[in-house]
């Protein structure tokens, strides 16, 4: 499986609604509302990257809110 971090920017106010819409989506691991440059940052997967790019990102970016997303593929996740 790959995972990436997408990092997203709202529209303002929108934060919280588009982290909850964007929790039930296809691939989506977890959405998390945050403070700083991003307002939300999910955790997606998919069976690779391929298909990372061509489902689950396009599917979070048409959420209603999103003014920009930024992906970022995970290298290697640390083992504990």
């Amino acid at each position: 499986m790959v995972e990436a971090f997408v990092l997203i920017q709202t529209e303002v106010g929108r934060a919280e609604v588009v982290a909850k819409q964007l929790a039930g989506l296809p691939g989506v691991l977890s959405s998390e509302y945050v403070t700083g440059p991003y307002d939300v940052v999910v955790r997606a997967g998919a069976e690779s990257l391929a298909e990372l790019r061509a489902t689950v990102v396009p599917s979070v970016q048409q959420v209603s809110g999103i003014t920009r997303t930024l992906t970022c593929p995970i290298a290697e996740a640390a083992q504990p």
